[in-house]
């Protein structure tokens, strides 16, 4: 798990620098939908992935942009696994409030648990926020899954 926050001349390029301070600027992030694999285990991380510039990540991604000046974003990610079959699942959300996202990442999350039927459930969340001053913002969170090279070219 990796957030980061960014600015920029636009709001792509604050996207870009989020990233980059989340490390995963370099790769191509191939987004998946919410559900955790069985046997996963769900860390927070800052160190560097093990990755080639241009490699493939995937994973889940949250992220919101402000160009107004004063406005605020957040992201974040929150999952739940259950503890009997260890499989899980993430839930993605924006807001331009703290209290506002971790609330409805809690909601998801009961929802979503309630549904499968999972009583006995660890839980977290891994939020990042972006106040615009001047510049556009950006605010991301992304749950790494496996990094894939391209194999060898040429």
């Amino acid at each position: 798990m990796r957030t980061g926050s960014g600015t920029g001349r636009t709001r792509l390029s604050a996207f870009d620098a989020a990233l980059r301070e989340a490390g995963v600027a370099d790769l191509n992030l191939v987004t998946l939908s919410s559900v955790i694999p069985e046997r996963s285990t769900v860390v927070q991380a800052h160190e560097p992935l093990g990755a080639d510039h241009g490699d493939r990540l995937w994973c889940v991604l949250a992220s919101d942009g402000a160009e107004q000046h004063g406005e605020v974003v957040w992201a974040g990610l929150g999952w739940a696994v259950d503890r009997r079959t260890t499989g899980g699942v993430f839930v993605e959300h924006h807001s331009g409030s703290e209290e506002a996202l971790r609330a409805q990442i809690a909601l998801s999350l009961e929802d979503l648990c309630a549904s499968r039927g999972w009583h006995d459930v660890e839980t977290g969340t891994a939020v990042a926020s972006a106040h615009c001053i001047d510049d556009p913002v950006c605010a991301v969170a992304v749950a790494a899954y496996e990094v894939q090279g391209w194999g060898r070219r040429g």
